[in-house]
C-alpha cells in the first residue's frame, strides 16, 4: 500500500490525520450518550488519548529539529526545547484530570498550533501539513469543549 503512494501524494497523511479525530469524537460523544456505566471510562479514554496525541505533536518538532537544523543553531535549541512542551503539558493534565486536565490539554493543542503558525514553528513544515493541523486542531478543540461541558454538567 505504501509503495503505491507517490512522494508528492498527501492523501495518506491527511486520511490518517482525519482518522485520528475518530477517537476524540467517539469518546466525547460517548461521555454524553453512552450508557451511564461507560461514560466515566469514555472521559478517561478521551483525556489519555488527548495526552498521547499532544505528546506526538511535540515529537514531530523534535524529529524536524534533528533532521533540519544544525545542533549548534538557535533554531535547533528553540525547536528541541519547544518540542518537549507538549509532553510536559500532557503529563500534569493527566494527573489533574477532570476539567483542569481537559482545559490544559486543549490549551496545549492551541499552543502547538500557534507555534506552528509562527515563522519559527512553520520553518520546514509543508503548507499542506499546516492546513491539516489547523483543521485537526479545530476538531480537537471542539471535542475538548464537549468533554468540558459534560464534566461541568
Amino acid at each position: 500500500m505504501l509503495a503505491l503512494l507517490r512522494p508528492d501524494d498527501r492523501r495518506l497523511p491527511v486520511m490518517l490525520g482525519l482518522a485520528g479525530l475518530v477517537p476524540f469524537v467517539a469518546t466525547a460523544l460517548a461521555s454524553w450518550w453512552a450508557p451511564l456505566a461507560w461514560q466515566a471510562p469514555a472521559l478517561a479514554a478521551f483525556l489519555y488519548y488527548s495526552a498521547v496525541i499532544l505528546s506526538f505533536l511535540g515529537g514531530i518538532h523534535w524529529g524536524l529539529a534533528m533532521g533540519r537544523d544544525a545542533p549548534t543553531s538557535p533554531a535547533f535549541r528553540r525547536r528541541v526545547l519547544l518540542s518537549m512542551a507538549p509532553s510536559l503539558i500532557a503529563w500534569p493534565a493527566l494527573l489533574w484530570g477532570g476539567v483542569p486536565g481537559a482545559v490544559l490539554l486543549m490549551l496545549g493543542f492551541v499552543a502547538v498550533r500557534g507555534y506552528e503558525a509562527s515563522a519559527a514553528g512553520a520553518a520546514g513544515l509543508p503548507d499542506w501539513y499546516r492546513a491539516l493541523r489547523h483543521v485537526l486542531t479545530g476538531g480537537v478543540v471542539v471535542c475538548h469543549l464537549i468533554v468540558m461541558a459534560r464534566l461541568w454538567a
